[in-house]
């Protein structure tokens, strides 16, 4: 399997070249966002051969001299490795790491011949004082492991994509955990454990007090579980509470926040779709990569198919740059109410088939209760298509393989 190119992000990159923002990739750890910005490096280098770069790795030997150095003296190693009269482009992984990284950020931002690019794996890049610090001067590139049609490209482009489509919920996206997969299922799953140990020892443990680890697990197990299911922190501690887990409410919200923090998970809030307006509470929380659902908890593949669905759908339509929420119309649910980067808004409803006509009449109940004309889609695994009343029925491997506008 050879490295291919993040098309969708590196088109980013590309309009943002030479703009007076700092591009910040984030994301979950390992999901290739280093390899992102080494590909962008190399489109540099063919554009201008003599292109001035300057690349630190912090996991790189030889640059692991400067973990130990202070924010100043990191930047006094990068000013004094620029080029003079031409635009350097700087780059750092996981700048996180460096103490007061904000202050490095800011002083490489004001200089007239940087244009900075960086990455990170946890929300506070772009939280709190950074926020602040840096407002209207950022601009964040949340990179998420394979879509399914990089998947497919990444795997050579499969001739069934039913099989392969049971391979990728099985597997997810993690680049390195579809290489290892070729050689067995278990080596993904180990390798998944292990990256999720990462996370939660580097960007979740270091950052926050955690005083009860196996509580702080069933939390996690929790909402991997429950993904496109309604939950609330309430719920969570009453459900752990009654296993013999003693936790209250607030925990188990400090929790859930530290796991979006990470990438780890991703929290859709809902929407009234009669009432315009946005709710603060039954939200939905979706995982950053379904193999983590197979590595963690050991899950079917069949089990909850729907849902499982769902989290995929929900990901490519971020992957896709579209906002977001759960529809609410009267006592009916939408799946996912959608607005794009022009204004546009889909309503869509996904289910794993309607093949029952009981099932059928339920998916077009909320859609076909939504009085205004913007498009409404239902997604399923399901191979025929059709419309009812309005409503596109599509397949779901066409859509998340389908070339965009």
């Amino acid at each position: 399997m050879q490295a291919i190119a993040r098309k969708r992000y590196l088109n980013t990159l590309k309009v943002l070249k030479d703009k007076n923002l700092i591009k910040v990739a984030t994301g979950v750890r390992r999901c290739g966002k280093s390899t992102l910005m080494a590909q962008f490096q190399d489109l540099l280098r063919k554009e201008n051969s003599k292109v001035s770069i300057v690349a630190i790795n912090m996991d790189m030997p030889e640059f692991r001299f400067l973990a130990e150095k202070n924010w100043k003296e990191i930047y006094d190693y990068i000013i004094k490795h620029l080029k003079k009269n031409v635009i350097n482009y700087v780059f750092i992984d996981e700048v996180q790491n460096i103490p007061e990284f904000e202050k490095l950020l800011e002083g490489l931002y004001v200089h007239p011949n940087i244009d900075l690019y960086v990455t990170g794996s946890n929300a506070f890049l772009l939280s709190s004082e950074l926020a602040t610090l840096l407002t209207g001067r950022a601009y964040e590139i949340n990179v998420l492991p394979f879509s399914f049609a990089e998947y497919l490209e990444f795997t050579g482009n499969p001739t069934n994509p039913d099989r392969a489509f049971a391979e990728y919920v099985r597997t997810g996206g993690f680049p390195e955990a579809v290489r290892l997969s070729a050689d067995g299922n278990h080596f993904a799953s180990e390798y998944l454990q292990m990256v999720f140990k990462n996370i939660y020892d580097n960007d979740i443990s270091k950052r926050y007090t955690i005083n009860a680890k196996e509580s702080y697990l069933e939390v996690v197990n929790f909402l991997i579980d429950s993904v496109g299911s309604n939950v609330s922190a309430g719920n969570i501690a009453k459900v752990l509470t009654t296993n013999k887990k003693k936790i209250d409410n607030k925990t188990v919200s400090k929790f859930i926040d530290t796991l979006v923090e990470s990438y780890l998970f991703y929290k859709v809030n809902r929407y009234d779709i009669k009432g315009k307006q946005h709710l603060a509470t039954q939200e939905k929380y979706y995982l950053v990569d379904l193999g983590f659902r197979n590595a963690i908890l050991g899950k079917e593949l069949a089990s909850d198919a729907g849902h499982v669905l769902e989290n995929i759908i929900y990901l490519e339509l971020i992957r896709r740059k579209n906002q977001v929420w759960i529809g609410k119309t009267n006592n009916l649910e939408v799946d996912f109410v959608v607005r794009n980067n022009k204004g546009f808004t889909q309503y869509i409803q996904v289910s794993q088939t309607v093949q029952n006509a009981t099932t059928l009449e339920r998916e077009l109940a909320p859609l076909n209760k939504i009085e205004d004309h913007h498009e409404k889609l239902l997604i399923t695994m399901d191979y025929d298509v059709g419309t009812y009343n309005g409503i596109k029925k599509i397949n779901a491997i066409d859509w998340l393989t389908k070339t965009e506008e």
